[in-house]
């Protein structure tokens, strides 16, 4: 606000005050900033993060358009007409999410949100009409400045100190408790931002604001399919599925539009082939009606892309035809309705009614269908990072791509077809996105399938419709196309193991690639290709309205069917350890089948360990062999001191106190071994718990933990890693190196630290000294200042 408001305050028309590339790199930066930066405020205050996130968006596209009118790809003359589509969207978005924060009572972000929001205002009636002038735009920005600089001062003094000082609007409500339940909605906000910036350029030729689409346009197109990339993989890790298809979706369409606009700087105009749009308006129809399950209004909101889908294959020049226009304005009302609703109620205890639990009560008076419940089963963890699944989108950008390449080109420059966006974006881009979340899900074939397709779809469609095909098509094209043609084989072969769908997904694009190959040695029969295309087109659809369907009712299922060979022999059919969500407690349940002489992988408040009851001698000695750690002893883990109860007549009373105070932390103490060991049970296995002369033990600050030992008493524990490998940090690792040695693995995705606990010798702790075998997470000084008013008491007879 700072850099706008000097160069709105020393500009002049003939001239402005900092030279428009360098001021739309500075705006990039910032805008770069802004949006990194907000990411950890999203758990937060999810105003302040929409608001940011708006923010950084216009910035962004602001830069883009002053960088091109810098480098004179778009003259001057037309920065009025570049600017005004974009501004006037962000006019209206913050002016929304302003009144969203007068109804919540958070006075910074409204004076923030409503001062940037005229701000734009004024720059609009700035660009109009050149006498208007640019103090009042300067002014707003000085507000925002003023206000900036109080919260970021407010923040400030809050974090120095310690959440006692808390300036009047400097501290979020929704900080002040901890939210529940937080899902996409979060983000939600901004991707409707996103479809009202893009329906505002498109919707402003139409009304004649500007004379057409042009080159200055893309910025504002393209920072909206950018950000919606960034909304799709924030709703992948909020686990919506549905909303983050839904944006998946909406960004091609930004970045198709983006194109079209950009092929005006060559005089191209751009023929958009009937069957894509047709087959997008179709996958826009099943998500918008399975997207009522969410709310009534989502599913309504979404019917709008399917009109607009027809008319864009109702109109061959597409974005450019006053049809395809007309339906934009149209989203830009909706959006900008939708978009208030969904502010508001995302902030606001008092909701708007948005037809939720109509598609629920709708489903239940049919007998045959039964929902799939939100917490069983949907989201129980796989072997990898993330608890969501792309298959919906990675099939629906098969589908996408498949019809795309069926338009035919004949004679006409490959660019004049719209296709290039589609099967570069739809088939490539975020094909890789998919295969990147189904990887982080732990689905190998799938990650590897989409990987692939999507670099195949990437290289075809910038060979084939970018123009280069012509020059590069014969045997060096060939030998990429078989190279490719043979991962897919092996994708082919492994997918027999898996299920039908996925044998004949994987063998009909083998058939594409086929018709690709013969196409670059100049034998492809006539409509092969096509053919194959629209079959696996076809076998992509089924498997995108399975998954989605699946995903949605519990029965009746839509058929995938079963692997066609079952693995045998050595190893074949052999049973996997259970691997079940840590923050159950029903999961913690069955992992207590170590009471029955079981081991499992736990995660901690430190890293993943190896786990067995003291109580079970024979599955202490079994840890132990398996770790095969003889130099290095097992631990002893107890859930409390009370544990100790037993035996605190044999123990040093400071001691006593010092794990009182001390515990639960990742704090391990060593302290002598003696007769109070016998109590756990550990009979012959007492000797793999410490040295001969002292033992380890810890309480951690882990629930999960803790619920475990009262489940099974104290425990011996262990490292996850092999002796001399780096401590392992995740579930992953757990089960990649001792997933067939144990009975259970706890899940709990990354480890909450990657440094190991504080060992504290209390060995001659009687004589007020200890001493530090390892410093960890816990630092000397907060050890030696527990210990030191523990000691305190001690002397002065308080304990």
């Amino acid at each position: 606000s700072l850099l706008l408001l000097v160069n709105s305050y020393a500009s002049t028309p003939e001239k402005d005050f900092i030279p428009h590339t360098a001021l739309g790199i500075l705006l990039l930066i910032i805008a770069a900033l802004i949006a990194y930066t907000v990411r950890h405020s999203l758990s937060h205050s999810r105003l302040f993060s929409t608001l940011c996130l708006t923010i950084s968006a216009l910035w962004c596209g602001l830069g883009l358009v002053y960088i091109l009118i810098g480098q004179r790809v778009v003259p001057f003359t037309e920065l009025k007409s570049s600017l005004i589509p974009g501004l006037a969207a962000f006019t209206l978005a913050l002016f929304i999410i302003g009144t969203a924060a007068l109804f919540v009572k958070t006075p910074v972000l409204l004076v923030i949100a409503i001062s940037i929001s005229l701000a734009c205002a004024h720059q609009i009636a700035a660009l109009s009409d050149s006498d208007f002038g640019q103090s009042a735009t300067a002014a707003n920005y000085l507000l925002v400045c003023l206000v900036c600089a109080y919260f970021g001062f407010g923040r400030l003094l809050y974090t120095i100190t310690q959440g006692k000082v808390k300036p009047p609007g400097t501290i979020m409500k929704s900080e002040l408790k901890t939210e529940q339940n937080q899902s996409c909605s979060d983000v939600m906000s901004v991707g409707l931002v996103m479809n009202l910036l893009s329906a505002s350029v498109l919707a402003c030729p139409l009304v004649g604001v500007v004379p057409q689409l042009s080159v200055g346009h893309v910025p504002w197109l393209w920072t909206a399919g950018v950000f919606q990339l960034g909304m799709c993989v924030l709703c992948y890790r909020a686990m919506d599925t549905l909303a983050a298809t839904f944006y998946g979706f909406t960004s091609l369409l930004k970045f198709a539009e983006g194109y079209s606009a950009l092929l005006s700087l060559y005089s191209i105009q751009p023929f958009s082939p009937v069957p894509f749009p047709v087959v997008f308006a179709v996958l826009f129809s099943v998500l918008a009606l399975f997207s009522c399950q969410k709310s009534l209004l989502d599913g309504l909101y979404q019917l709008f892309f399917v009109a607009y889908c027809i008319s864009i294959a109702a109109q061959p020049q597409g974005f450019f035809q006053g049809g395809t226009q007309g339906v934009q304005g149209a989203i830009f009302v909706a959006s900008a309705g939708v978009l208030f609703v969904t502010t508001f109620n995302m902030v606001s205890s008092t909701k708007i009614p948005t037809g939720q639990g109509h598609f629920q009560a709708l489903v239940t008076r049919i007998s045959s269908l039964t929902l799939r419940a939100l917490d069983k089963d949907r989201h129980t963890p796989h072997l990898g990072y993330s608890k969501a699944d792309a298959e919906e989108l990675g099939h629906a950008c098969n589908v996408l791509a498949a019809f795309a390449i069926t338009a035919t080109i004949g004679d006409r420059n490959p660019l004049t077809v719209l296709v290039l966006p589609w099967a570069v974006m739809a088939g490539g881009v975020l094909q890789l996105l998919c295969g990147s979340v189904a990887f982080a899900r732990g689905k190998t074939l799938e990650s590897t399938a989409f990987i692939l397709y999507g670099l195949m779809w990437t290289v075809w469609g910038l060979t084939r419709f970018g123009g280069l095909y012509s020059e590069t098509r014969g045997f060096n094209v060939a030998v990429g196309i078989i190279s490719f043609m043979m991962f897919n084989l092996l994708l082919t072969i492994a997918a027999i193991f898996l299920n039908v769908a996925w044998f004949v997904y994987a063998f009909t694009f083998q058939l594409i690639l086929i018709s690709f190959l013969l196409d670059a040695i100049g034998a492809l029969p006539y409509g092969y290709d096509i053919g194959v295309t629209i079959i696996f087109g076809l076998v992509s659809f089924y498997c995108f309205l399975a998954h989605i369907f699946n995903n949605t009712f519990q029965s009746p299922q839509i058929p995938l069917g079963r692997p066609l060979v079952n693995l045998g022999g050595v190893g074949g059919g052999e049973g996997v350890c259970p691997h079940v969500p840590a923050r159950k407690a029903t999961s913690v349940q069955q992992i207590a089948i170590m009471k029955n002489g079981g081991i499992c992988g736990m995660p901690t408040d430190t890293v993943y360990v190896l786990v067995a009851a003291c109580n079970r001698p024979d599955a202490v000695i079994k840890a132990y062999v398996k770790k095969q750690a003889e130099d290095r002893p097992m631990s002893m883990w107890i859930s409390s001191v009370k544990q100790l109860e037993p035996v605190r007549h044999l123990l040093s009373p400071l001691l006593l106190d010092f794990m009182e105070a001390a515990w639960p932390s990742s704090i391990s103490m060593v302290i002598p071994r003696g007769p109070w060991l016998d109590i756990f049970g550990l009979g012959d296995a007492a000797k793999h718990i410490g040295t001969p002369q002292s033992i380890a033990i810890r309480s951690p600050d882990c629930a999960v933990a803790t619920h475990l030992i009262n489940l099974v008493g104290p425990i011996a524990v262990t490292s996850a890693n092999p002796t001399g490998e780096a401590d392992t940090t995740h579930h992953n690792q757990v089960y990649a190196k001792l997933g067939k040695k144990v009975e259970g693995v706890l899940c709990d995705g990354p480890s909450p630290e990657n440094i190991a606990s504080t060992v504290v010798d209390c060995t001659k702790i009687e004589t007020g000294q200890i001493g530090f075998f390892r410093v960890g997470l816990i630092p000397k000084s907060k050890v030696f200042q527990i210990f030191e008013e523990v000691k305190n008491r001690h002397s002065q007879g308080q304990i």
